[in-house]
């Protein structure tokens, strides 16, 4: 392993509840009653491809953007008094930036969210590629954004370690010939038996090392 590729929500901060809730208010406003469960199980991925998936075209382009931004920004206000890295991740970000070791993010979160992590937790020092929903043209599991924030480090996907909390990821990373560490928030282990391509699953960053992972 020669880079890091780090997922965000579940994997850098505990905020899938949080989305899962959000998401479920407003698709309950929308008509669409879901319990909590068959929300963690059928939403994930791209806001926008989430509303064509659920809805076909009851809403237009200027519709699912506005939908999206409300929830998003409902998201946003819950998540800030209580927002905060994953336990132990500042310690390895610390030590792999030490080590000189290149990092990105590839998150499947829209812009805003991402921006709204990085200018709050002050990690932008920490990674020279961010991409998010707007970056690609396909959310995860297709592996683009993960092949994109490997590019930004001047690496092959296959050359990184990616960061992963879901099933959707893993798939991604998987599909980009790269091997995953996945945080264990959002899934239970047994959610990813069919992938062959996962070194450890974790449920924190405490006891890792950057450099553990490097000849692996």
């Amino acid at each position: 392993m020669k880079g890091f590729l780090f997922d965000m929500d579940g994997t850098m901060v505990d905020n899938m509840m949080i989305h899962h809730r959000a998401w479920q208010r407003k698709l309950s406003e929308l008509g669409l009653e879901m319990t909590i469960e068959e929300v963690k199980e059928k939403i994930h991925g791209v806001n926008n491809e989430i509303l064509e998936r659920l809805f076909g075209d009851r809403f237009t382009h200027a519709d699912r953007q506005r939908i999206s931004g409300e929830k998003e920004a409902a998201y946003r206000e819950i998540f800030l008094p209580q927002l905060k890295l994953i336990d132990g991740l500042q310690a390895f970000l610390d030590q792999a930036k030490s080590a000189n070791i290149p990092m990105a993010i590839g998150t499947a979160a829209p812009e805003e969210n991402a921006q709204f992590l990085i200018d709050n937790l002050a990690l932008a020092p920490y990674f020279k590629g961010i991409f998010h929903a707007g970056s690609v043209s396909k959310g995860k599991p297709d592996p683009e954004i993960f092949d994109k924030a490997a590019a930004s480090i001047d690496l092959e996907a296959k050359d990184c370690l990616v960061f992963e909390d879901s099933v959707t990821g893993a798939e991604a990373a998987y599909r980009a010939g790269a091997k995953a560490i996945i945080v264990t928030t959002t899934h239970a282990k047994e959610e990813f038996a069919h992938f062959p391509n996962i070194l450890k699953f974790v449920d924190n960053y405490h006891g890792l090392t950057p450099e553990e992972f490097l000849s692996a």
